[in-house]
């Protein structure tokens, strides 16, 4: 029996392949030109986006660091606390299609079809495993999963080749996705050993809390919580107002590899410049390490050497977002989001403003 001719990539090609054309043409000198532009219009879309909620300022400013540096980012939360609402909007904001945009939420019953596409019967009878993956998760380019931490064993493989390789198998070979921002929530961190890799692809984890307890904030919450509740029944979305786009936060990122790439030797010192010997002084790579040490050998921490890098990367981000390059004291405050459980979140919420004398 013939099978059928394999798919013409020319007029049309997978969303993976799209985008990385899309982002391969992005050059340096371009990028570098931009680079201001850039950092106002990102800086403006998560002031903007942070008035159509009550104090989760912080959890936008994470998102839009994670964003660009186009690593996961971990919502931790009781129901209710808005956490699904931020990535909607974020999402909304950006102008992002539905068709760019997958979201789940994860039970221990959830099968792999669920988020990779059903098997394409037609193909089966072809004798190819192929799944019909079009608005599932390996076409989005951001994505959110709830409970994530109720995935199932087949499910958590999936994720965690997603997450590590940013591809996922079908019909046995595997094929790139163009994944680029992913956020996921849990009401509680499991300490189960089986989630320790799903865990620790998380650098960065940020507790969504409730606000109703403090006085200053309850008026306020019933003032938002009611303009939210009316804008949604009549289909308004006035946080959408074309700051920043999907594409701003892609050139970012692609702005920081090139840099990040870039080492020479200067002449006649012969010292080496790079990213780290330009953006982040002395003193301060100093107090990273200090801190790094102080929280894994007084607070038993644990910080694998990847997440060190992640750090650096995650850092630079920051700082250029907020005050335009060069890492600060007041930068290594990230460092309080690197907890594993509940009780890490909280500790280090105390104690990393503490070690850098901001309290």
């Amino acid at each position: 029996m013939n099978r059928p001719a394999p798919p013409n990539w020319t007029d049309q090609p997978p969303p993976a392949v799209a985008l990385q054309e899309d982002e391969e043409q992005w050059s340096y000198e371009e990028l570098q030109e931009q680079a201001e532009d850039l950092r106002q219009r990102l800086h403006l879309f998560r002031q903007s986006l942070g008035r159509f909620f009550v104090q989760k300022q912080e959890i936008i400013d994470l998102m839009c660091v994670a964003a660009i540096a186009q690593e996961p980012l971990l919502l931790v939360g009781p129901p209710g606390t808005a956490k699904s609402d931020l990535v909607i909007k974020f999402k909304e904001a950006l102008g992002v299609p539905d068709g760019e945009y997958f979201e789940y939420m994860l039970t221990r019953f959830t099968e792999p079809s669920e988020i990779l596409g059903a098997i394409d019967i037609q193909e089966l009878r072809e004798g190819r495993y192929v799944r019909r993956k079009e608005g599932k998760l390996p076409t989005a380019r951001i994505a959110f999963l709830d409970e994530i931490f109720k995935s199932n064993s087949a499910i958590l493989n999936i994720l965690l080749t997603i997450l590590n390789e940013r591809k996922f198998y079908q019909e046995g070979r595997p094929e790139p996705v163009p994944l680029r921002i992913l956020f996921a929530a849990t009401n509680e961190i499991p300490e189960h050993g089986e989630l320790a890799a799903l865990r620790d692809r998380f650098v960065l984890k940020v507790e969504s809390r409730s606000v109703h307890s403090e006085a200053e904030r309850f008026v306020e919450l019933i003032d938002q919580g009611l303009r939210n509740e009316a804008w949604r029944m009549l289909n308004q979305k006035p946080w959408c107002q074309g700051h920043a786009t999907l594409a701003d936060f892609l050139k970012a990122h692609r702005y920081f590899m090139y840099l990040f790439s870039e080492s020479r030797q200067d002449f006649p010192s012969g010292e080496l410049i790079n990213d780290r010997t330009q953006y982040f002084p002395e003193d301060v790579l100093r107090e990273f390490y200090r801190l790094i040490r102080t929280i894994s050998k007084e607070d038993g921490i644990f910080v694998s050497d990847r997440k060190v890098v992640k750090l650096y990367k995650l850092l630079r981000v920051r700082a250029w977002l907020f005050h335009g390059g060069v890492v600060c004291r007041e930068d290594l405050q990230l460092l309080q989001y690197l907890g594993e459980t509940l009780q890490e979140m909280k500790l280090l919420r105390d104690k990393i403003p503490q070690y850098l004398g901001l309290h």
